[in-house]
């Protein structure tokens, strides 16, 4: 393989690209969270309106999502981290990735009903 083309177009390039946006995901919903937070020392009353909103089944899908961006950013850090400290990491980073994909899917259904269950059923009824 030519030098400088281990990632470009491959693998590593989408995951790379997946784990900028997850960290720029994660960092929106952090500033979103300081500033609600901070709406109870303005307004405890806009603050309650705010949180309702927190239990629609939509915001319950948005933090699915959330929990999928924080997994997958944490376990592909984890491959990152492998790939630059481990001395045979580049040569295994798309083994490495797809076991991540694995995981990540392993994990995210597992947190389908807990995260979903409530919404599902205030959706579709009981």
């Amino acid at each position: 393989m030519p030098a400088g083309t281990l990632y470009r177009g491959r693998e590593g390039m989408w995951s790379w690209v997946a784990h900028r946006v997850t960290g720029v995901l994660i960092f929106f919903f952090l500033f979103v969270h300081v500033l609600d937070t901070a709406l109870v020392r303005v307004s405890p009353e806009a603050y309650d309106a705010v949180v309702a909103t927190y239990k629609t089944p939509l915001v319950a899908l948005m933090e699915y999502g959330l929990v999928a961006a924080i997994l997958f950013h944490a376990l592909n850090g984890l491959r990152i981290v492998a790939v630059d400290f481990w001395s045979k990491g580049a040569k295994h980073q798309k083994v490495m990735l797809w076991t991540v994909m694995a995981v990540w899917i392993v994990l995210m259904a597992g947190a389908l009903y807990p995260l979903l269950g409530h919404a599902a059923s205030e959706v579709f009824g009981s």
